[in-house]
């Protein structure tokens, strides 16, 4: 399975990443890919960045080094209600929205409350997909939340750096990609890259989605004018203008 657009990138702007945004797409380019989505951290994370940050983000041309160039966000969940750290306002301007579990801001709270918080997130209009819900620092009930996710039209991360830097991913991330592929739920894969040498690195995510049996009609990155489908649905639902 070949993928088109890398969802998930980080910039120098998310605190603790290493590269800039065109650093970012030279290593997109060199391994081939058509484009990539800048999602750095939202402002609650230490570090992350501030609001203005993704205001400003319009003035970045479509094209960076020969490649696509899309607007996103990784969003915090906040709390059990699915709330995030970033306002309506601020997403106007944004082509992607993830939003996932991270310690600093969401403590491990057991399955239950984990699973009702990710529902919640995902049952947030502003949120278009969660990020590595396969991390087993936070476990959840899998089929419940692929079944609200598949109900919503809203997309599972198989995030490939989970492979490397998230102890016992292998197995839930597999796990998950079997209960999407059974559930006919949309799914991404991104690199997570913190540094340019990673952006477009997939290779791993891929390899779980052809032993899960995804078929490639559910992979929203895997053809540019799918991913570009899934936006401008995304952003009719939340009751946006087309992004410029």
């Amino acid at each position: 399975m070949r993928i088109a657009i890398d969802t998930h990138t980080h910039s120098v702007a998310s605190g603790h990443a290493y590269s800039t945004v065109d650093e970012l797409a030279r290593g997109v380019r060199d391994r081939g890919l058509e484009g990539f989505v800048l999602t750095d951290h939202g402002p609650a994370l230490p570090g992350g960045a501030h609001p203005y940050h993704f205001g400003n983000i319009r003035i970045l041309p479509r094209i960076i080094e020969g490649v696509r160039f899309y607007r996103g966000i990784e969003a915090n969940i906040l709390d059990l209600e699915g709330r995030i750290d970033l306002e309506p306002y601020w997403i106007g301007y944004l082509d992607f929205v993830m939003a996932g579990f991270h310690e600093a801001c969401f403590t491990n709270r057991g399955r239950d409350e984990n699973t009702r918080a990710l529902i919640a997130a995902l049952e947030n209009p502003l949120v278009d997909a969660i990020s590595h819900p396969g991390n087993p620092a936070f476990p959840i009930e899998i089929p419940a939340v692929v079944a609200r996710a598949a109900a919503l039209g809203k997309a599972l991360e198989v995030n490939d750096s989970s492979f490397r830097v998230r102890k016992g991913s292998s197995d839930t991330c597999l796990t998950l990609a079997r209960a999407c592929a059974q559930a006919d739920c949309p799914v991404v894969c991104g690199s997570d890259a913190h540094y340019w040498a990673d952006a477009g690195r997939l290779d791993t995510a891929v390899d779980t989605l052809d032993r899960a049996g995804v078929p490639e009609a559910l992979v929203v990155n895997a053809r540019t004018d799918r991913f570009e489908a899934f936006v401008a649905r995304r952003r009719a639902e939340k009751g946006f203008l087309q992004a410029s």
